[in-house]
């Protein structure tokens, strides 16, 4: 386990990872996947990394089926809640059952998000699995697809530029159905 004054000096140092090479990560992922003979049949995306991560997944492997699961944790860098909080639109669970899922999203950093979704999914789902592009060593999530394993901080192409706008209100807009 780390200290907190471990953390801070590992996240320091940056991984990059530009549009370019995700592409190539992406692809990647995909085939250590494919390589282990896994047909998802849905693709659960942690909402927001996880989105990219599912998307690319879904078309390398076949799968149209891909679900989102909106799951706040990070509030800022190396700012977090004490534990995951699922946002809406909530995912009925029942819309998974005994399905192959195989979970989606861009990095293991604490695993707490991922242990979350992990124990949503174990009592209605066939099988369960997690794919991420990076995996950090303190993750309590052990992931059975990994493209690379870090402990630094990571600058992703999608989170790398501040916003362009704040959010509305601090909070998630819901929409009514």
């Amino acid at each position: 386990m780390y200290c907190h004054e471990d953390w801070r000096r590992m996240s320091e140092e940056r991984e990059t990872l530009d549009w370019g090479r995700y592409g190539t990560a992406a692809r990647e992922l995909a085939q250590i996947v494919a390589d282990d003979n896994y047909q998802p049949d849905i693709i659960l995306a942690i909402a927001r990394g996880g989105l990219f991560v599912a998307g690319s997944l879904g078309y390398a492997l076949s799968v149209k089926n891909l679900y989102v699961m909106n799951v706040e944790y990070y509030t800022g860098v190396e700012e977090r809640l004490d534990v995951p909080v699922a946002l809406p639109p909530y995912l009925d669970s029942i819309d998974l059952k005994n399905a192959r899922v195989l979970i989606a999203d861009d990095v293991a950093d604490t695993g707490a998000t991922l242990a979350y979704v992990h124990e949503f999914c174990q009592s209605e789902v066939a099988d369960v699995r997690s794919a991420v592009l990076y995996e950090k060593s303190p993750s309590i999530i052990k992931c059975e697809y990994v493209w690379k394993r870090t402990d630094n901080w990571i600058n992703f192409p999608w989170s790398t530029d501040e916003p362009l706008m704040p959010p509305a209100d601090g909070r998630a807009i819901i929409l009514d159905a």
